[in-house]
Parts: C-alpha cells; structure tokens; sequence
C-alpha cells in the first residue's frame, strides 16, 4: 500500500465574529433604553468619547427686537390710559396644578387617624393596611399577623373589620367572595338572591349556567341575569384606582411616519440618543512622543469609531426596514385597520436587501408613531390568508371584523362561532370555526353563552 502526501490550496468563504460585528447585531437589536445606557457605559469608560453640545438657537432675529418694542410700547400705554379702579388680577388657573392621587396606603391612613380606636388597634389595623395588595387585598394570613405582633387573633380580626369599613368598599377582603360581600354590605344589597349567588356561585357564574340557576332557585332567566348584571358591576379591585407607587414606563418612539403631500416620510429619532465625537484633546496625544499613550489612545479611538459608525449603521438600517413597511402597508396607513395586510420579515429583508435576522433585530423593541397612531414595529407582521380573488387580509384585520360582528349581534340571539363563519365567507374570507374561537379569545371575547341575554 502507497500512501501519497499532497498539498493543495482552496478558496472558502468564512464568516468571522469580530468584536466590532458582534457590536453592530448588538446595537441594531437595542430598543432606546438599552441604548441610552451602553452608549453611557461607553462614554464613562472611553475618553475619546464625548457628547456633541447642542446650540441654542436664539428666540428672536435680529429684526424681531423692532417689532417687540413697539408691541411693549403700544402695551404699555394702553395701561396707563386704563382705569386702575377696573384692574383685575389674573385669575388663578388651577389648570396649571398637577394634583397627585393619594396611595390607597394614604387614603387608609387618613381615614384611619380620625377613627377613634386605642392606640392597640390602631397599630394593628396600620400593619393591615402597610400589607395590602395594590388590588386591595390583605394576603397575610391573620394567625400570623397576630403572632408577629404579639396579640390575639381576635385582635387583628376587629382590626381587620375597622380597615373593611374604610372606603372603598371591598377593600382588606381576603378572597373575591368576601371582598364582593363587603360592597353589597356598603349598598344594603347583602340579601336575597344576591346573598345566595356571591356565597355559593359564583363559579357557576363565571361558567355562564344561568339556566342552571334559574332552574335551582326556581326564578326567570331575566332574573338571574339582572342580579349578576349587578354583582358584575362590583368592583373585584378596590384598590386598582388609586395611583401605585411603581414607575410608569413611556413609549418614546423609535420613528415617526409623517404624511406630507399624499407621501409619507420617515424620520429616526434622533432625539433620544446623544450624539457622539471624538474628544480633541485625547485626539492630539497621538502627535506625542509617548508610544505607551499613543497604543492606548489608538485602540480607544478604533473603539470610538466603531461604536459611532455601528449607531449610523443602526439609523441606515432601521430607516431602511421601516419605509419598506411603509410601502407595504400603505393602504393601513390610508384607510385603517380592515386594510393591514399580512407580511413577513422575509419580504422586508427581500426588499432592502439584507438577511431576515437583521430585520428581526431592527424591529425587536422599536416603536413608531404613525398617522393611525403608535404601534410596535412588530405589530405590522401579521399572519393572514387570501381569498380566491387574490385580495389578502392579516389575523389583525380579521379579529377586528369579528369584534364589530359581535358588537352589533342581538344580545338575546348572540353569533355562534359557525355563524361567524358563515359570514366571514360571505365576505370571501374562508376561516375554520376553530380560527374563529382562537381570535376571539384573544380579543377576551366570551362565548356564546356568555354573551347571551335574557
């Protein structure tokens, strides 16, 4: 056996994860709070780094001054010729107030200081309310919070009943049932079939057998539907509409899509990330003499450069992705929500000419403010079908047909799932019943029976 050693030379193509790409897919898929923070992280750690101050423009030309003296001028003589005795003071806008809705915590609080209770029950009843849910509820159990404050069970249970008579009514109920049986207790509604439905149920409630109550307590349906017409209109979270101390989040839009002349134009946000230059001193040591300095400042600035190219990149890319949304779905933006059509990522990637992960990554976490309002880039994506006529209609357009068929049923008749699709392919959309009932939960539209009047 002859074992021959041969060289041989061949060309492949490798894709290489350098720092500086693995940066870029980082940044494209940073939504503008992440952003705002790497580029702060960058800013503290990189003294090539530093933001470009923004000029202040001035209010006025230099012409305006002219036009200003003569307003304070004219301005000031009407005041002299006025009569002093009809001068008012401005009138005090309490529209120019911004008010701070009071914590459920406070608004217990309050009620509780002018409540008269020894100093005992009025530690224990502050403890209840310092336990709360921000729904209202107390979770603790009462053993131990009688046991963590040295006192009888008793104790915290008159306590418990003092905090349960605070506004809003429901409010420390330790489960839906009590908390709905402290409101009709407010109303004087405790009684009857009311009593009897919230005591023993309210699953059967929830699972719509109103024939089957009807049928035990020997009433009318109307009858049964009336009293839990009622209990729905309790409030399950008394404490939802008071103000919560955790931070309230702002979209600030990533884009914003104008319309201008039956054309619509895109703009990045620039707004909402400092924009980047190289420090000039830092700069400068590169002339020095000090080699040691120059291979620090010259890998920092390499850095630098790439951290700003990858933002210009990220811009360029993201503009890219969204005028190819634009032109797709021009007839949502012209016409509203029947007119979204389905699309995939892998037509936008066609279109600008880039991979479909890049355009998952420009649209992960960015949002746009458009004429119909501020959607998620995400939410133009939409799942679909086409009709035999070649028109296409997107999983959003259909729930919203089904929602308007179920706002304008007859309460006493309401559509069945098969009904809706009945229609539905009147209107040439050819949908199976079980389509139908998966969109329709995900609107948090009940069924059929529970939708039913009587």
């Amino acid at each position: 056996m002859k074992i021959e050693f041969d060289l041989k030379l061949q060309q492949t193509q490798k894709l290489i994860m350098t720092p500086e790409l693995k940066q870029a897919i980082e940044i494209l898929q940073l939504n503008w709070l992440e952003l705002n923070h790497l580029i702060e992280q960058e800013l503290e750690t990189n003294p090539l780094l530093e933001k470009e101050e923004e000029i202040e423009q001035p209010l006025y030309q230099e012409g305006d001054f002219v036009e200003l003296a003569k307003y304070i001028r004219a301005a000031e003589e009407r005041k002299y010729y006025e009569d002093s005795e009809d001068e008012e003071l401005e009138d005090f806008n309490y529209e120019n107030l911004v008010f701070v809705k009071p914590s459920l915590t406070d608004h217990l609080l309050f009620q509780l200081h002018v409540t008269a209770v020894s100093p005992k029950i009025q530690k224990i009843c502050e403890y209840i309310i310092f336990s709360l849910s921000p729904s209202g509820y107390l979770i603790e159990d009462t053993k131990d919070i009688a046991q963590m404050l040295e006192c009888t069970e008793r104790e915290v249970l008159n306590a418990l009943s003092i905090v349960q008579s605070f506004d809003p009514p429901g409010v420390g109920a330790r489960n839906l049932k009590e908390c709905l049986k402290l409101q009709l207790l407010a109303q004087d509604k405790y009684k009857g079939i009311l009593k009897e439905f919230v005591d023993y149920h309210l699953k059967e409630i929830a699972e719509g057998k109103y024939s089957y109550l009807a049928k035990l307590y020997n009433i009318s349906l109307k009858e049964v539907q009336q009293a839990i017409d009622f209990i729905k209109k309790l409030n399950p979270k008394p404490g939802s509409s008071f103000s919560s101390t955790t931070d309230v989040r702002y979209i600030v839009p990533d884009v914003e899509i104008v319309k201008r002349n039956e054309e619509y134009i895109i703009m990045v946000n620039d707004s909402i990330t400092p924009k980047l230059k190289i420090n000039n001193y830092y700069y400068s040591i590169l002339n020095s003499q000090d080699e040691e300095a120059k291979r620090y400042i010259s890998s920092k600035l390499q850095s630098a450069m790439w951290l700003i190219k990858s933002l210009e990149s990220r811009k360029e890319t993201l503009y890219k992705v969204v005028k190819a949304i634009v032109e797709l779905q021009r007839d949502f933006l012209d016409k509203g929500i029947n007119y979204l059509k389905p699309m995939t990522q892998k037509q936008i990637a066609d279109i600008v000419g880039i991979h479909e992960s890049t355009v998952s990554r420009a649209i992960n976490g960015k949002y746009a403010a458009t004429p119909r309002g501020l959607f998620e880039l995400k939410f133009f994506f939409q799942s679909g079908i086409s009709n035999k006529n070649g028109n296409e209609f997107s999983a959003e357009t259909i729930k919203n047909l089904i929602k308007k068929l179920i706002e304008e049923e007859d309460p006493t008749n309401p559509l069945s799932d098969q009904k809706i699709v009945e229609i539905l392919k009147e209107k040439n959309i050819n949908i199976s019943r079980r389509t139908v009932a998966k969109y329709r939960e995900e609107c948090n539209i009940p069924s059929t029976v529970k939708r039913r009047r009587y």
